[in-house]
């Protein structure tokens, strides 16, 4: 991927304007990450977006440095993104957090950490603590302390930039305008997809100069878990697929290059090597303007990906317009 497929950052670093999903369904097995990151990078995918939370960044290290090894790239070729789980919100677990990441991967640094996702849960090593009635266990953290602990993971080389997830523009806000801010949040990375175009979070981002990463661009891969299995299928869009069909392109080739052109960053998630591949054509085609106003039309605010477990959370983000 070249330099013009890629967005400047607000602290001088470069991210690829297409990322490489790693999020693996309950039924996916673990090596299939692996497999699939292997086949991104032979495809020429350059921005790896994974998360300590998806539990399978030793199996994505894995394949990463195998790549390094048989010179299909070198590291710094490599944009890898983790992300901070809300268990470890808390400032004092930020740094030990990301170290165990690095310690799956077996890498010396990453190249974007971001926190992901507002409302703090309590510590300790469940993922999404319960208690014994199964309502989950908050806990309060000033995400600003939160903020300081990631920019010392950035002074100490651990990271490379630094950026948010899932925030709305009132907890960004609360960031810029925290006193001493030593960095601005590089990225806040949301689902976005034409059913959910997040314009006013995307023009306030920009105002900002904040990189909106775009996650679930294909209106999610309806993971039971937390998807509404009777939403609406993005894909079979009447309107998206006739754009699709003018391009002789795919649906999911449209809701990319919406993306792309709207200078939004694009994490497509695929396990199947062909679809892996194609992704890629995203930069062998143009929308015209009619395209991007029609597809701007089919915005309907429908979030796949609503966190239920955090609805009730103070940070909860998803109660504001944007």
């Amino acid at each position: 991927m070249d330099c013009k497929h890629r967005l400047p950052l607000n602290d001088g670093h470069f991210i690829p304007i297409l990322g490489f999903g790693t999020y693996g369904t309950a039924e996916v097995p673990k090596s299939e990450a692996e497999k699939a990151t292997k086949i991104a990078i032979d495809a020429g995918y350059r921005h790896i977006d994974a998360a300590f939370v998806y539990e399978n960044e030793e199996e994505v290290g894995r394949a990463i440095r195998s790549k390094i090894a048989d010179g299909t790239v070198k590291r710094e070729d490599i944009f890898y993104t983790s992300k901070l789980w809300i268990t470890f919100l808390r400032p004092e677990l930020v740094r030990p957090s990301l170290e165990r990441s690095l310690k799956k991967l077996q890498l010396d640094y990453v190249d974007l950490y971001i926190i992901h996702f507002p409302s703090a849960l309590k510590p300790g090593e469940d993922l999404f603590p319960k208690d014994e009635n199964g309502k989950t266990l908050f806990d309060k953290v000033d995400l600003r302390a939160t903020w300081e602990a990631l920019e010392k993971c950035k002074d100490a080389g651990l990271t490379k930039s630094i950026g948010v997830s899932n925030f709305n523009h009132k907890q960004l806000e609360m960031i810029l305008n925290k006193p001493g801010l030593k960095y601005k949040p590089v990225c806040n990375q949301v689902e976005s997809h034409p059913y959910l175009s997040q314009k006013k979070l995307l023009d306030f981002c920009k105002s900002k100069d904040i990189v909106l990463v775009a996650y679930s661009p294909l209106g999610s891969h309806r993971d039971i878990r937390w998807v509404d299995q009777n939403s609406p299928l993005l894909l079979e869009d009447p309107v998206l697929r006739d754009i699709a069909k003018k391009h002789k392109r795919t649906p999911a080739l449209v809701a990319l290059r919406y993306h792309v052109q709207r200078g939004v960053v694009v994490v497509a998630k695929s396990y199947n090597e062909k679809r892996i591949k194609e992704n890629m054509q995203v930069f062998d085609f143009q929308l015209t303007p009619e395209d991007m106003k029609i597809l701007d039309g089919v915005n309907r605010n429908l979030r796949y990906v609503n966190y239920d477990f955090a609805i009730g959370h103070p940070e909860y983000p998803f109660t504001e317009e944007y």
